[in-house]
């Protein structure tokens, strides 16, 4: 069975930054890509990032590209997610979430992936 398990939200000010990371047991981290959702109040859930197993790439939403950056360490079973220069409108509870694969043209699509996180929140707010 595989789980993932979200870490590292909290609340920052506008400009600041802060690492979410995602850790997945059950199965090796390198058979997956792995997938980073937002969901704010009232909206529906928002594909971000795609972080590729060694056979696909690395994409991004336009709305977080040049600001987040998605890693992962294989060795630690642990995907990151380095958001910097946060916004208000970055608000929201952030998921990972796990696919055999990832494109470019489809990333955002929920049902492409089989197993999610339970998310953790993140509050940007002065």
């Amino acid at each position: 069975q595989v789980q993932l398990v979200e870490s590292g939200g909290g609340l920052v000010q506008p400009g600041e930054s802060l690492k979410l990371g995602c850790t997945l047991s059950g199965y090796p981290l390198d058979y997956w890509a792995v997938g980073w959702f937002r969901q704010a109040p009232g909206k529906e859930r928002e594909g971000i990032a795609c972080s590729g197993s060694s056979t696909s790439g690395t994409y991004y939403a336009d709305s977080v590209k040049d600001r987040f950056e998605t890693s992962r360490d294989d060795a630690q079973s642990t995907v990151y997610l380095q958001m910097n220069s946060l916004k208000p409108e970055d608000t929201g509870v952030y998921y990972c979430a796990a696919a055999t694969q990832c494109y470019r043209g489809s990333f955002y699509y929920p049902q492409d992936y089989d197993y999610w996180g339970q998310g953790t929140q993140v509050t940007v707010s002065s």
